[in-house]
């Protein structure tokens, strides 16, 4: 077939794209762990996520999961922190351990035929951590001089600000660092919250990348044996205070010379009927660089260098929250447009031609979330760890695709009352 270079190809809209989430295949191994993996890739790499009940929702004694995360890979009965870290380098392979609000992940990335290395080594990470003392001394001495250094920085102070009036200063989702609580951990602490926590029988697989039986069976003979005894994981129940005091200014850099500013309230999280339209609101409002936020706070009156919205959904809740930092000269009049653009939003429906590009923005995005395997598999797995099929990602394909404008309308009538959002300035 000869190309005619002489006219260009048709443009399509990604709203007329059809959408479809590869498959994930669904197994257990022999002690029962659940294992979720994939074969979508070209190249021999591979990604392999152990997911534990170990984020700070599960914390007993502040700070401890943090902690616990960050040492967990830094030393076990039978190797070292630098044998183990030598190893790694050696192969050629990343592991990552990070504590967010519900979940822990151990993730590894490696080339596929070093796996006969590699899983024997992330199972005695996992199995028989040992938390040295004098690595547990030098990971507190570091957290605390790298809180000195965020907290000198308006944004950091602000985000934490935000999070505690939202959710509560007690709460798991509003509870940010404090020295004392670092100075605090025992090495005994961690012990008790890694033995409880990160217990494999408390653990889900999700693997992608060039895979195939071969690698599920490798999977299997390592992580397969028996579990040994199970610890009872308790997981407390929280709830969010009432409206407080609504705005708050901060003063922590008498020398600084712009503002951060937060403007947030608590919203549904994903299983919630009002949270995918509330993806395509957000992107209108203030989700990508041609949002209403971005075109008449940055572009027109040039108060910031950017603004944006966003929305946080966890396990037992979420958030949505605008975040900029202005000049400190102008932080009245750029929290006074950011209502403005609320107001103006509830007041009249966006045009055909704005949604049209918003819809066209959010769906091009996805595409590229589908073009590889890792994304995939986070696809999946925020699927999967949220107790849905994939019947929910093609319901929020639907809604992406027919929202119409009145209803984007209604639902900024509904959420975007300034009665309802806390206001926290940074200077």
């Amino acid at each position: 077939m000869v190309l005619d270079r002489t006219s260009s190809p048709a443009i399509h809209d990604a709203v007329t794209f059809d959408y479809k989430l590869p498959p994930i295949n669904n197994t257990h191994l022999d002690n029962g762990l659940p294992l979720h993996w994939l074969d979508a890739g070209v190249q021999d790499v591979v990604q392999i996520d152990w997911m534990f009940p170990a984020g700070l929702w599960y914390e007993q004694k502040p700070s401890v999961a943090h902690a616990t995360a960050a040492l967990l890979k830094n030393g076990t009965s039978q190797h070292t922190s630098e044998q183990i870290h030598e190893a790694l380098e050696f192969y050629g392979a990343q592991l990552k351990v990070n504590a967010g609000n519900d979940y822990a992940t151990i993730t590894l990335y490696a080339l596929t035929k070093h796996l006969p290395a590699l899983l024997p080594m992330v199972y005695e990470i996992i199995t028989d951590a040992t938390f040295p003392a004098h690595e547990t001394e030098i990971h507190k001495h570091n957290a605390i001089q790298r809180l000195a250094v965020n907290l000198r920085q308006c944004e950091f102070v602000a985000n934490q600000r935000i999070d505690a009036l939202l959710f509560g200063p007690t709460h798991p989702y509003g509870r940010f660092s404090k020295k004392e609580n670092i100075a605090a951990l025992q090495r005994d602490d961690l012990f008790t919250f890694y033995h409880t926590h990160y217990h494999l029988a408390s653990a889900r697989i999700f693997m992608a990348g060039k895979v195939t039986e071969k690698e599920v069976a490798l999977i299997n003979s390592v992580f397969g044996r028996s579990l040994g005894e199970v610890r009872e994981v308790k997981k407390d129940t929280f709830a969010a205070p009432p409206m407080g005091e609504r705005i708050h200014m901060v003063n922590n850099d008498p020398n600084g010379v712009q503002g951060a500013v937060r403007i947030g309230r608590l919203f549904p999280n994903r299983h919630h009927p009002d949270y995918t339209p509330m993806v395509v609101l957000n992107t209108l409002f203030g989700g990508y660089f041609g949002s209403r936020l971005m075109s008449n706070i940055r572009e027109d009156k040039g108060y910031t260098y950017g603004i944006y919205s966003s929305l946080s959904p966890e396990v037992n809740g979420g958030s949505f929250v605008i975040h900029t930092e202005t000049g400190r000269d102008v932080v009245a009049p750029a929290i006074k447009e950011v209502y403005h653009e609320m107001e103006a939003l509830c007041n009249e429906p966006a045009s055909e031609d704005e949604l049209l590009l918003v819809k066209n923005f959010l769906l091009g995005g996805l595409l590229a979330d589908l073009d590889g395997p890792f994304s995939i598999l986070q696809r999946w797995r925020t699927l999967i760890l949220n107790g849905f099929t994939e019947d929910y990602f093609n319901n929020n394909i639907h809604i992406y695709k027919s929202v119409t404008a009145k209803e984007l309308q209604l639902l900024a009538q509904k959420y975007f009352d300034p009665a309802d959002f806390y206001e926290v300035v940074v200077v």
